[in-house]
């Protein structure tokens, strides 16, 4: 299995609001910034992030905001 490398997304900013995403032991995951790589890494399978996704680019979850 593949381990790409955390990658934080363009819109993140210096405000402490930030996500980061890898791919690691078939998994998509996903985890906050501001814990310094020590806290809770949330995991996905690639069909449960494309669900997400797919979800995110359609404005499924814009009343969220």
């Amino acid at each position: 299995m593949r381990t790409t490398p955390w990658v934080k997304a363009a819109k993140s900013t210096g405000n402490g609001n930030c996500v980061e995403v890898r791919r690691h032991a078939g998994f998509i995951e996903v985890r906050d910034t501001k814990d310094g790589g020590v806290g809770p890494t949330l995991r996905f399978t690639a069909a449960e992030f494309d669900a997400f996704l797919d979800g995110s680019r359609n404005g499924e979850f814009d009343h969220l905001i």
